[in-house]
C-alpha cells in the first residue's frame, strides 16, 4: 500500500444474489488500512452507478452494456424455476423448458437472463422486480425463472425451486470504469483472481532469492584454492600456476 492509499475507502457495488463476503474478508485481512464499503444496487442500475462514480468496482450480472467498462467474467449460475410446493414441478428433481409450456411464467423487468425465447405462457403482468414476481408465484398466479442465488435470496417456506437444465444461465462478473483503474481496483482484481499478496496488482517483483544470484553472476569465479580465477584474456604468456 502507498501513502496515498492510507485513509481511502474502497467502494464495492453488488447486485442482489451475489455474496461478496469471501472477497471482502480477504481484502480486510490484506488491506486493513483501506476500509471497504458495500453498496447493494439493483441489477438494472449497477452500470449507471459505476459510470457515475458511485462505486470503484462492482459485481454485475451479464450481459451488460460494456461501453467504458472493463469486465472480468467470474462464474455461471444455474437457472431454476420457482414454484409453489404443491405444483407438479416440485415432484421432479429437474425440468426442461418444455415441461413449462402450459404454465404462465412471469418475466420481471429486472430479469437478467438473456432469453432468446421466453418459456411458458406470458403471465398477466410484468412485475417490476424479481421479489414481486416471487410474491405472485406464492399467490398461485404463475411461475418465475431466476438464477439460483436469487431463488435462495427470496426463499419462502411455501415455495421451492428446481433446476431448468436447458435454460440460458446468468453469469456474474466484476466490472469497473476502464478510465478509473486505480491501484485499489488492481488490488481488488488480485483478490478476486486469487493472487498472492506480492502479486496482487499484477506486478511480479524480483524475489530476494533472485537478486543475490544476479550479483553472484557478476562476480569473478573463484578457483578451488579460494583465490579468484584469472580470466584467460588476462593471463600472460608463459604464466604458470604456482
Amino acid at each position: 500500500m502507498t501513502d496515498g492509499e492510507i485513509g481511502r475507502v474502497f467502494r464495492l457495488a453488488y447486485v442482489p444474489g451475489v455474496t461478496p463476503a469471501k472477497w471482502v474478508n480477504v481484502w480486510t485481512e490484506r488491506m486493513p488500512s483501506v476500509p471497504i464499503t458495500l453498496v447493494e444496487v439493483a441489477a438494472a442500475e449497477v452500470v449507471r452507478l459505476l459510470r457515475d462514480g458511485g462505486a470503484d468496482a462492482g459485481f454485475v450480472r451479464l450481459p451488460v452494456d460494456r461501453e467504458g467498462l472493463s469486465v472480468i467474467p467470474l462464474y455461471v449460475e444455474t437457472t431454476v424455476v420457482v414454484v409453489p410446493k404443491d405444483h407438479a414441478v416440485a415432484a421432479a428433481d429437474e425440468v426442461t423448458i418444455a415441461d413449462l409450456t402450459d404454465d404462465e411464467v412471469f418475466h420481471p423487468l429486472d430479469d437478467t437472463i438473456d432469453w432468446t425465447a421466453r418459456p411458458g405462457l406470458p403471465a398477466f403482468s410484468r412485475p417490476a422486480t424479481t421479489a414481486e414476481a416471487v410474491e405472485l408465484v406464492a399467490a398461485g398466479t404463475g411461475l418465475v425463472l431466476v438464477p439460483q442465488s436469487l431463488a435462495r435470496l427470496h426463499h419462502r417456506r411455501d415455495l421451492t425451486y428446481r433446476p431448468v437444465t436447458d435454460a440460458p444461465q446468468s453469469q456474474v462478473a466484476l466490472a469497473w470504469p476502464t478510465d478509473a483503474t486505480t491501484d485499489l481496483v488492481e488490488d481488488f482484481i488480485g483478490v478476486v483472481r486469487g493472487r498472492t499478496v506480492n502479486s496482487s496488482r499484477g506486478r511480479t517483483p524480483a524475489s530476494s532469492a533472485e537478486k543475490p544470484a544476479q550479483r553472484q553472476a557478476q562476480k569473478p569465479a573463484q578457483n578451488g584454492s579460494g583465490r579468484r580465477a584469472v580470466p584467460a584474456s588476462r593471463k600472460k604468456k608463459g604464466h604458470r600456476p604456482r
